[in-house]
């Protein structure tokens, strides 16, 4: 089953100096009809204003990825991790028995686009870690990159979750297909426009497939997206 999430239906909330859109429920945005789906619990879209920024703040038994579209982040936490995740990295946190950290945009003058995911763990109260690496997203596009898994293979961060990570960039004309490892997957589009399944998706769309053994995506102008092979 295919149920496309449309990104002009998700929860919104503008700050001046943040603007989110909310794929799930999130803050003060509450839909009891979208409050997650399998192990993902968060999909937020941010677009955070030059020298802003998420100062120290708690969080406890969650697996946080941040994927940044345009700009940077400045990343610190209380495991003394202190770095700075720009495009074609991935960013990995175990927040697990506790952890504080900030992220900010460090320009003062471009605004930080930015993907944030929280995904439910399957073990709690593990010690904090953070971690980050580059991906050859960019660099090799028209194929799906493992960046986040359940046994760290293929140089994947290791997930504490029911959950697998990969992303692509596709050339126009180009397209993909992953058959489902855990059995159920959630597609966000990022930038362009995809085609499922006879159904098309543009940036900010997301797409729930529950009960699908594979997925093929194809673009006739040009994409990136992230998918998430989930229990």
């Amino acid at each position: 089953m295919l149920t496309i999430r449309p990104a002009a239906e998700r929860g919104h909330a503008n700050h001046g100096w943040l603007d989110s859109n909310f794929s799930f429920s999130f803050a003060e945005y509450y839909d009891p009809a979208h409050m997650g789906f399998r192990a993902l619990r968060v999909i937020n879209e941010d677009h955070v204003a030059p020298s802003m920024g998420f100062g120290k703040h708690p969080h406890r038994d969650m697996e946080i990825l941040t994927y940044v579209l345009e700009g940077a982040v400045k990343h610190e936490d209380s495991t003394g991790a202190s770095e700075t995740l720009v495009p074609g990295e991935l960013q990995h946190m175990t927040a697990g028995s506790g952890v504080r950290h900030s992220e900010m945009n460090p320009s003062d003058a471009e605004t930080l686009h930015l993907l944030q995911i929280w995904l439910m763990p399957n073990q709690l109260g593990i010690p904090p870690k953070y971690e980050q690496k580059r991906f050859s997203v960019q660099e090799e596009p028209n194929q799906l990159h493992l960046l986040a898994s359940t046994d760290a293979r293929d140089g994947s961060f290791q997930l504490h979750a029911d959950a697998e990570l990969l992303a692509a960039k596709l050339d126009p004309g180009a397209s993909v297909t992953h058959p489902f490892k855990l059995g159920n997957g959630w597609l966000q589009v990022a930038r362009g426009s995809v085609s499922v399944a006879g159904r098309s998706l543009k940036a900010g769309d997301g797409l729930a497939l529950t009960g699908e053994s594979s997925i093929t995506i194809s673009s006739a102008d040009g994409a990136e997206f992230l998918l998430f092979d989930l229990a």
